[in-house]
C-alpha cells in the first residue's frame, strides 16, 4: 500500500490497492516471464540458428506479442537480455557482452513500436503486419551494426550493408510467423480469451 503523511510526526493513511488491481500486476509479471522463458528456450535450442552472421531466431515471432498483451513487451526483452547473457557464457554468442547491451535495446525499441502500431491492421483479416516491422528495422540497423564491427574491427558500409540486410531478412521470416501467430489467437475465442482475460 502507499503511505500519506497527514503531518510531521502524525500518523499515517494506508491506501489499499483494490483486489483486481493486484491481480492485474500478477498476471502482468506472471506473463512476461512465461514469454521471457519460451523466448530463451527456443533461442537455446537452436544456438546455430540464434547466434552469428546468418541467424533466424524463430523466437522473435514472439515480439508480435505485445499486441495482444501488455506482458508481451517485458516478456521479449527480457527474454532477449537473458539469451544474449547466456550466449555469452556459453560461447555462442559471438557478438559478446556487445549483444547483451545492444541487442536487448533493438528487441526493448522493437516491442515499444510494435505495441504502438498494434491497431494498424492491412487487409479484411486485419494482419498485424505493420507491428512486423520494427523488429525486421531495428534488429536489421543494430545487429547489422554490431556484426560490422565484431567482423570488421572498424567501421564498413559494405559490410553495415550485407549484415544488416541478412539479419533483417531472417528477423522477417520469424516476423511473419509472429503475424500469424497473432492472427490466429485474435481468430480463436478461447485462445483469445486466455490472452486478453
Amino acid at each position: 500500500g502507499r503511505y500519506k503523511p497527514r503531518g510531521p510526526g502524525g500518523a499515517a493513511e494506508v491506501k489499499i490497492l483494490p483486489p483486481e488491481k493486484y491481480a492485474m500486476k500478477t498476471k502482468k509479471i506472471v506473463t512476461g516471464a512465461v514469454i521471457a522463458a519460451l523466448y530463451t528456450a527456443l533461442c537455446l535450442a537452436l544456438p546455430a540458428l540464434s547466434y552469428g552472421t546468418v541467424q533466424v531466431r524463430f523466437s522473435e515471432a514472439l515480439t508480435l506479442l505485445p499486441v495482444l498483451l501488455p506482458g508481451g513487451l517485458m516478456g521479449v526483452t527480457l527474454g532477449c537480455f537473458l539469451t544474449n547473457l547466456v550466449g555469452v557464457f556459453l560461447g555462442t554468442n559471438i557478438l559478446g557482452a556487445l549483444d547483451v547491451l545492444f541487442g536487448t535495446l533493438a528487441t526493448l525499441l522493437a516491442a515499444l513500436c510494435t505495441r504502438a502500431l498494434a491497431n494498424v491492421r492491412v487487409g479484411k483479416g486485419r494482419w498485424a503486419v505493420a507491428s512486423a516491422l520494427p523488429p525486421v528495422i531495428f534488429n536489421g540497423l543494430i545487429i547489422g551494426a554490431e556484426l560490422c564491427w565484431c567482423i570488421m574491427g572498424q567501421w564498413n558500409w559494405g559490410v553495415f550493408i550485407a549484415q544488416g540486410v541478412s539479419v533483417a531478412a531472417g528477423e522477417a521470416v520469424a516476423c511473419v510467423l509472429g503475424v500469424l501467430l497473432v492472427h490466429y489467437v485474435e481468430t480463436t475465442p478461447r485462445l483469445l480469451a486466455i490472452f486478453r482475460g
